[in-house]
């Protein structure tokens, strides 16, 4: 059984297969990626996105997104703009930043649809924990690589898969909405297909800068 990726479109075999699970790896991008007839529709993954109990005024949500938010106040100004895309229902990442005098929108296509935040260009994008969840990550990064301006920042959150992981035992393929999971040479290939600089990561923090 083979797929096609839906981020760079080549072949991709069976890479896990248990019970009612299926996902595949890429065989070029490295990318592994949950079988499309088992992907959650979008009030199953509204559903599932409320059961996260976040509120931003937690210190524990605050210290996870973190990792963006020390990055953004380092590299950038409080006059940049900036988005936070998505921001999902309690978005911590703006709320941190405007408290320090930053200027973020959120942007979420089911709680914070504002369409017009699309036809626009920022100097930052934070995207903690999103990119995992594209459906359609080519036109996914395709439109963030559209929202950005030039000599700006893609900064993302997720947990990349390496060999080193049992794949079996990996907790973070166990969230029914993480549809697409990053090899490094997954990063590599959307650095070089979007136009941006070698992707600079650290640990869980992925940033695309221009």
């Amino acid at each position: 059984m083979s797929a096609s990726c839906p981020l760079c479109q080549h072949s991709a075999a069976v890479f896990y297969q248990f019970k009612a699970r299926l996902y595949h790896q890429c065989g070029f991008c490295q990318a592994v990626f949950m079988d499309k007839g088992l992907w959650p529709d979008r009030s199953t993954e509204e559903k599932r996105y409320l059961e996260h109990l976040n509120d931003v005024e937690d210190g524990r949500f605050q210290h996870f997104v973190s990792p963006i938010t020390r990055r953004v106040t380092k590299d950038f100004m409080q006059h940049h703009k900036g988005l936070d895309f998505g921001a999902g229902h309690a978005p911590v990442i703006s709320h941190v930043l405007r408290q320090a005098g930053f200027a973020i929108t959120p942007y979420d296509p089911l709680f914070f649809d504002d369409a017009t935040l699309l036809n626009q260009q920022y100097d930052y994008i934070c995207s903690c924990e999103v990119i995992e969840h594209f459906h359609q990550p080519a036109e996914s990064f395709a439109l963030l690589n559209q929202l950005l301006k030039a000599n700006g920042q893609l900064l993302c959150m997720t947990e990349l898969y390496h060999e080193g992981i049992d794949f079996h035992r990996w907790n973070y393929k166990n969230d029914p909405t993480h549809v697409f999971m990053y090899h490094r040479n997954t990063l590599s290939y959307i650095a070089d297909k979007y136009g941006f600089k070698k992707p600079d990561i650290d640990g869980r923090l992925v940033v695309f800068s221009h």
